[in-house]
């Protein structure tokens, strides 16, 4: 995709940080909220920007392992089963379940191949980490790396290049998320997300598309009960997911098992809702991430989906103070986004397949 790409997309304004009341700073983006057919029920910029999804990937390149009864065969827990969708915190429990994934299928610590960073743990809770050496069992996304070895296992698949957007592994997964965001696979723009996985750029109405169906609340036609076992797990052990002080766990304590949520780096996040068969996706064109939790909540609350309780447990995400290094609070950062309600239409296109 073209670098001049990236500026193509008709983003609008999402949130804003202020300094004495004055907007310093603005942060542009699109919302895309639609139903489980894809079609926008509302919009804010363009719900068509094509938008490297991140993490936000985790639970459909989970869909191929659990299709195939992965879980099943290798005994593992729902805890397991949401850390396999997981940008966890590196909790001792988010370690002690990444190990235990490995342990069951045959695989070690060794065998990851997603490096390894500083527990997110400290960040949540403003520390400073120790000094390496770090684990790769702590790394954000071992778990879903335990999950493509467990796979290879189960399957017989070499392991040393378990990575290589040309192993069965990825073919497998990269089929599975054509199929389920409705975008054809060459249409699908591949890169190299931060784990070193294979990661795939979309429209964002796609995306949102695929957390409509993650939602869905019966048997997938592709994916049987795949779907559903992975977003019982997700919403059943949000901890899992994140960890404590994180965003995704706030949304679905919040969604009190409606909400299906994930977020993935560079200003992405993304909610299956369960009661109304819909998907939202969200994504902060510069990406930043303190752009996006404000425009979140706001999108939510504008589509009818807040209570009092919600918006109570959101609080510290909805509009977040800026405090400087002595503690002074100097501004806050503000969503401005507004979503239109998008009219009914007959049809969906699907990217880069012939109706």
């Amino acid at each position: 995709m073209p670098a001049a790409a990236a500026f193509s997309a008709a983003h609008a304004p999402l949130t804003v940080m202020t300094r004495g009341g004055a907007v310093e700073s603005v942060h542009m983006g699109s919302v895309a909220v639609v139903d489980g057919e894809g079609r926008l029920l509302y919009a804010a910029g363009d719900p068509e920007a094509r938008t490297f999804t991140r993490s936000t990937l985790k639970p459909l390149q989970a869909l191929p392992f659990v299709a195939a009864g992965g879980p099943a065969r290798f005994g593992l827990t729902q805890q397991e089963i949401a850390l396999l969708c997981a940008s966890h915190s590196g909790e001792p429990r988010h370690v002690a379940a990444a190990a235990s994934i490995l342990a069951k299928a045959g695989n070690r610590a060794a065998d990851l191949q997603c490096g390894a960073h500083p527990p997110h743990h400290y960040l949540a809770h403003d520390q400073v980490p120790p000094p390496p050496p770090y684990s790769p069992l702590a790394h954000n996304c071992s778990g879903k790396h335990a999950g493509m070895l467990a796979h290879c296992s189960a399957c017989g698949y070499a392991k040393g290049d378990y990575l290589d957007p040309d192993h069965p592994l990825q073919r497998e997964i990269r089929r599975a998320v054509a199929t389920f965001t409705g975008v054809a696979e060459g249409a699908l723009v591949m890169g190299i997300d931060g784990c070193s996985a294979p990661n795939y750029a979309m429209p964002l109405r796609s995306l949102a598309r695929a957390f409509a169906r993650l939602a869905a609340p019966g048997d997938d036609p592709h994916f049987g009960a795949a779907p559903r076992t992975l977003a019982d797990a997700m919403t059943a052990h949000p901890i899992m997911v994140a960890g404590e002080r994180r965003s995704d766990l706030a949304l679905m304590d919040a969604g009190r098992g409606d909400w299906v949520a994930k977020v993935g780096a560079e200003g992405v996040q993304a909610i299956g809702v369960r009661s109304r068969g819909w998907g939202i996706a969200l994504k902060v064109a510069d990406g930043a991430v303190r752009g996006l939790h404000p425009a979140t909540v706001a999108a939510l609350d504008q589509v009818g989906l807040l209570d009092d309780a919600a918006r109570t447990t959101l609080a510290r995400w909805a509009r977040p103070e800026v405090k400087n290094y002595r503690g002074i609070v100097t501004g806050g950062i503000e969503p401005v986004v507004v979503l239109d309600k998008c009219p009914p239409r007959e049809r969906v296109d699907v990217v880069g397949h012939d109706q």
